[in-house]
């Protein structure tokens, strides 16, 4: 194999692995904040604010880290970003109070990060006809989210949550030397320091910007939060254990991040633009199902009362999760396919600020999770929202993909892309 190829694969291996331990550690309080809920007397507000801390942070920074990516290159800003994470994750397990966990939350988010410098460091080492797979098999590091709900639970049960970030410090140390050892560096890969952070930053005036952060807001928002949100949905609405509840939410995160590889290959086979409208049809569909509450009708009859009850059992609910982790994972791939097709030259910037834009919905939604339990006390609610965040997307869509297709104005990428499907 030439020398170019497997500095290709070995890149693209180093930063996989990388990003999932990232990921895993990103999602640690969706496991460790239950029984932290419990010690502290939490309330569900109190408790989507401490799963969503370090999501806040993990967002927020993905802009800058994209930009110092284009600027100073991947492998450096990777390595560095996860030799400062260790100490903050070793010190959740010596907290004790409620704002000790948020600001420790807050650092350890950093790690959330790591894919707005991954996916451009790794895009930049491809062939355009073959990003989209490239980058859908590093952003199936997002499968670290389930590994954290078998790993995390198991070290619970043996040794005690505060075992949990102890182990992950460790893990993030050796992956960080690892990472290192494997990734290499290309110069040309880097932009020219000629070029401005007012210049990289006018993608922002760019509206298709904006509607690209709207998708990834619920394909990518929407998976982090219900990754955070569904080991306690188990446990509150059909009342298992955490270890089963974990390894039933795992059926919804385990997809929603590995199968994001199939996501880029079909999106170097058939385009951004019909791969993502069909995810977010599907995820409609889905959630609509998903939003009833579990119902106790009496009818009156002329025989007498008959009770109705209407409602997802567990297993039905879990392959409708299972159904959706599957579409949100080819979505995950489908958004940055237009990044990569549409923003070459500065895919960084861009995947910050989409990456930034699905960060943030990871952070507001469980806490609008939480929120809305305490108002309404009906589980469900927080698949009501996220279906009225998706019908947002398709009817976007709709007006700015489909339309003008359909009227001949062909100039954008996603309008061919549509005549060719």
């Amino acid at each position: 194999m030439a020398p170019q190829k497997w500095q290709q694969w070995s890149v693209l291996g180093a930063s996989t692995f990388a990003f999932t331990v990232c990921f895993a550690i990103w999602m640690m309080f969706a496991v460790i904040g239950i029984p932290i809920k419990k010690m502290l007397d939490l309330n569900e507000t109190q408790f989507g604010l401490l799963a969503a801390s370090p999501v806040l942070t993990g967002s927020l920074v993905r802009l800058p880290l994209g930009m110092w990516t284009d600027r100073y290159g991947g492998r450096m800003v990777f390595f560095v970003l996860m030799l400062i994470c260790v100490v903050p994750i070793w010190f959740i397990s010596e907290a004790t109070q409620y704002w000790h966990f948020l600001v420790l939350g807050l650092f350890v988010g950093l790690a959330g990060g790591s894919f707005s410098v991954g996916i451009a460091y790794v895009a930049r080492w491809f062939e355009r006809d073959r990003q989209g797979l490239a980058m859908g098999i590093f952003g199936a590091g997002n499968s670290g989210a389930a590994l954290t709900k078998f790993v995390a639970p198991t070290l619970m049960v043996a040794f005690g949550w505060a075992m949990v970030p102890k182990v992950y410090a460790v893990a993030m140390l050796a992956t960080a030397l690892l990472f290192w050892a494997f990734s290499h560096t290309d110069s040309n890969h880097h932009v020219s320091s000629s070029v401005t952070i007012r210049e990289q930053l006018s993608a922002l005036a760019d509206p298709r910007v904006w509607k690209y952060c709207q998708y990834y807001s619920i394909v990518f928002g929407g998976y982090v939060a219900l990754s955070l949100w569904m080991t306690k949905y188990y446990i509150t609405e059909y009342g298992f254990d955490i270890r089963i509840a974990a390894l039933l939410a795992a059926c919804f995160s385990l997809p929603g991040g590995l199968l994001r590889a199939v996501g880029g290959w079909l999106t170097d086979r058939f385009g951004a633009h019909p791969v993502t409208w069909w995810v977010m049809l599907i995820s409609w569909v889905c959630l609509l199902f998903l939003s009833w509450p579990q119902t106790d009708l009496v009818v009156k009859t002329t025989h007498g009362s008959v009770a109705i009850h209407l409602g997802l059992n567990a297993w039905v609910f879990t392959a409708l999760m299972f159904a959706m982790g599957i579409a949100w994972a080819v979505g995950k791939a489908s958004v940055f396919k237009y990044i990569s097709d549409e923003y070459s030259h500065n895919i960084g910037v861009i995947a910050g600020i989409v990456g930034l834009a699905g960060g943030m919905g990871g952070f507001l939604l469980p806490i609008m999770f939480g929120a809305l339990l305490d108002l309404t006390g009906v589980n469900s609610t927080i698949f009501m929202l996220m279906w009225g965040v998706t019908t947002v997307s398709l009817t976007w869509m709709y007006w700015t993909e489909i339309v003008p297709a359909r009227n001949g104005r062909v100039g954008s990428a996603p309008a061919m892309a549509l005549r060719r499907g």
